[in-house]
């Protein structure tokens, strides 16, 4: 009874397959060859992070330079900062982690009525559908849009429970205010001025997803998530409880991330990297679990609007710095980005990239 409550179509419910008290994990879960991290001298390597303090960021214009060029060599040598000083009330953000938290918590009945549907990637279940011989995450996941509001679906959005409805309506908007602060300061960081990196993305569009990562009974044979870079512009990544568990790759090699308290972490997304015209790297990260504690992340997507173009920024396009990538249309970049043949960076490298020898296929 317990697997059969545990999965709706070809969406397994990882959280009530933990329950279980498994001793092993289903081999649809087995990950072989997991690049270690590096576990010596941690802390240190940590504290390279970069840190970025925005409030220093709108200082007047004689006190910007030095955190602009922090910000400037996190997005070129990162694609990943930790920021701090954000604005952000931290009640809502610890309203809007404790609905998270409930949402996991609903019973299986509950789940059901806000799980994806055929051909959907919204609600509760994988973001992205796998080949069946590719090793599932250890994840339960919940994927919704939420700006603008007129592209929300009718039987998610509005069917949230409350408060956590309505606490995470004044989030999202936090959080696009958030992001058009940082589109601002990039633009700045780039000597492009302030407007031209918002004026590429648009009215930027925004989702949300809540991943949830149950204890394992042996974490050292699967990843809560495989590694990836993200599709959006920017992703601001907040931590849901006290449990670590995201590691970037630098240099060939992967780190443990310590997030610093009432801190939010900002990862270069594959939209950006294009935008920046190769200037910023997006950041592959990956996320691990362990045996005795669930975590809970939420990562808020912001990316161009729906109806626009991705290209690079004009004013980044010059005959000593021709254009890197091709110009295309949002809903092309996304149908391309999670094609089974392009999933994840190789779409923008070997598709986008000019000079490439491929040809746009879908």
């Amino acid at each position: 009874m317990e697997a059969e409550i545990a999965e709706i179509g070809s969406n397994p419910c990882v959280k009530e397959l933990a329950k279980e008290a498994l001793s092993k994990v289903p081999e649809r879960y087995v990950l072989p060859n997991i690049d270690p991290p590096i576990l010596s001298n941690t802390q240190s390597l940590s504290d390279q992070i970069p840190v970025i303090d925005l409030a220093n960021l709108f200082l007047p214009q004689e006190h910007k330079p030095p955190e602009l060029e922090k910000l400037h060599l996190a997005c070129k040598q990162w694609g990943f900062f930790q920021v701090i000083n954000h604005g952000i009330d931290m009640e809502v953000v610890e309203d809007v982690k404790r609905g998270a938290e409930e949402l996991f918590n609903l019973s299986m009945e509950d789940k059901k009525k806000l799980w994806q549907r055929e051909g959907d990637m919204e609600g509760f279940g994988q973001m992205i559908s796998k080949p069946k011989d590719e090793p599932s995450d250890w994840v339960d996941g919940f994927y919704i849009l939420t700006l603008p509001s007129y592209l929300r679906k009718p039987h998610l959005f509005p069917n949230l429970p409350l408060p956590f409805r309505e606490n995470l309506e004044v989030y999202c908007k936090e959080m696009r205010e958030l992001a058009m602060k940082l589109y601002g300061v990039i633009g700045e960081a780039l000597d492009i001025g302030e407007k031209e990196i918002k004026e590429s993305i648009g009215e930027a569009g925004q989702a949300i997803r809540i991943n949830y990562y149950p204890p394992c009974p042996q974490p050292e044979n699967v990843l809560g998530l495989k590694p990836h870079t993200d599709a959006s512009a920017l992703t601001i990544l907040l931590q849901g409880n006290e449990v670590e568990g995201l590691q970037l790759k630098k240099d060939g090699t992967w780190l443990p991330v310590h997030p610093l308290p009432n801190a939010f972490m900002v990862f270069i997304g594959d939209v950006l990297e294009v935008v920046t015209n190769g200037i910023y790297k997006s950041s592959e990260h990956r996320a691990v679990v362990n045996s005795w504690k669930e975590r809970f992340t939420i990562a808020t997507f912001s990316g161009p609007e729906w109806n626009g173009n991705i290209g690079p920024a004009p004013s980044l396009v010059t005959p000593e710095t021709p254009a890197l990538f091709k110009t295309i249309g949002v809903a092309d970049f996304y149908k391309g980005y999670l094609s089974p043949e392009h999933q994840g960076k190789s779409f923008i490298n070997n598709v986008l990239r000019i000079n490439s020898e491929n040809i746009i296929k879908y």
